[in-house]
């Protein structure tokens, strides 16, 4: 008899744990991001291993696609639960235009802020041989640049600079692991080079200064002018960012903001929990990928400056405003953009 009554008390109690969610599969996130060797690649699958870690009721497979903005739409299309965004992305559609004009007819939900991880910052680069002839970028008219493959958003951010200056390159498009091969032959003579929170290169970056000594190719004084007077921002970046010699004392560059978020798929006491333990990681994050140097000890300071760029965009997630709340440093003028859930 007891051991019927013990038998039974059992069962019960394992009903009760799996009605209670205990023994239930982690929720998966797909979570879209740009091409292997790119710094959204590498800087993901990082933060997913620490994710996946620390919250086990979510399971992220990273998934490489060949330019952040097909993240962006395949989120709000409702092919992944998570994207990698840019500001120039969202900017795009929020604005119905470029690459997003007529896309908002297709979606079925608006893409969410919900993580800005750090800038990427962009420039121009030469073969070094050639600095005595190819000095600002007003000297790429009429020669072949690759600006980087046709999806990037980085190769955007320099197009847009470009064309405030009225340089008329050739666009050559080659592949990313060729690219150090093509500029060294001369099949272009300008490449795009570019930075992750101005403290590293891309993987493929890197991997092209193997095959070629490039130069950093930083825009004029008078250039510089022109592009801040457009609403531009540049900075300096020490040449140790790029992990070698890039034949200029700094390399002058345009930074702008990206994120990798998520939405609905994930509650605001879940977007909140990740934010708490991506600050409290952030020291490991930046070991393992110096991209994640900009979020630092302060990381609700550089949300709130993306923020202050980006709030009118597209939707914030609440997890985010609750987050940045609790820091006091949440602006009263976001509230009407807060994501419904």
């Amino acid at each position: 008899m007891l051991k019927r009554v013990l038998t039974t008390l059992a069962c019960i109690a394992a009903l009760s744990i799996m009605s209670s969610g205990a023994w239930s599969e982690p929720k998966d996130i797909r979570w879209g991001t740009g091409p292997v060797g790119s710094s959204g690649h590498k800087a993901l699958v990082v933060l997913a291993n620490l994710l996946n870690k620390e919250m086990p009721d979510y399971r992220i497979s990273v998934l490489p696609l060949p330019g952040a903005v097909m993240t962006v739409k395949g989120y709000s299309t409702g092919e992944y639960e998570g994207f990698y965004g840019s500001d120039i992305a969202l900017e795009e559609f929020a604005s119905d235009s470029g690459r997003f004009k007529g896309f908002k007819q297709k979606m079925k939900r608006p893409p969410v802020q919900s993580f800005w991880a750090y800038t990427l910052e962009v420039g121009l680069a030469i073969k070094a041989s050639n600095q005595d002839k190819i000095k600002t970028w007003g000297d790429l008219t009429g020669r072949k640049v690759y600006t980087g493959p046709l999806p990037f958003d980085t190769r955007l951010k320099l197009e847009r600079a470009l064309s405030a200056l009225g340089v008329k390159h050739n666009y050559t498009q080659v592949d990313l692991s060729t690219t150090g091969s093509q500029l060294e032959s001369g099949t272009i003579e300008g490449m795009i080079i570019y930075t992750a929170g101005e403290t590293q290169p891309a993987p493929w970056i890197t991997e092209a200064s193997l095959a070629v000594d490039w130069a950093a190719l930083n825009p004029s004084a008078d250039e510089v002018a022109t592009l801040k007077k457009k609403g531009f921002q540049l900075i300096d970046v020490p040449p140790s960012a790029f992990r070698r010699d890039v034949h200029t004392p700094k390399a002058t560059l345009l930074p702008f903001y990206w994120g990798f978020d998520v939405g609905s798929d994930m509650p605001a006491d879940d977007v909140y929990k990740m934010l708490t333990i991506i600050e409290k990681h952030s020291a490991e994050l930046a070991q393992l990928d110096p991209s994640y140097s900009q979020i630092g000890s302060k990381m609700w300071e550089f949300q709130k400056k993306a923020l202050d760029a980006t709030w009118e965009l597209c939707p914030i997630h609440p997890g985010l405003a609750k987050y940045l709340r609790e820091k006091g440093v949440w602006d009263p003028k976001w509230d009407s953009k807060i994501a419904t859930m």
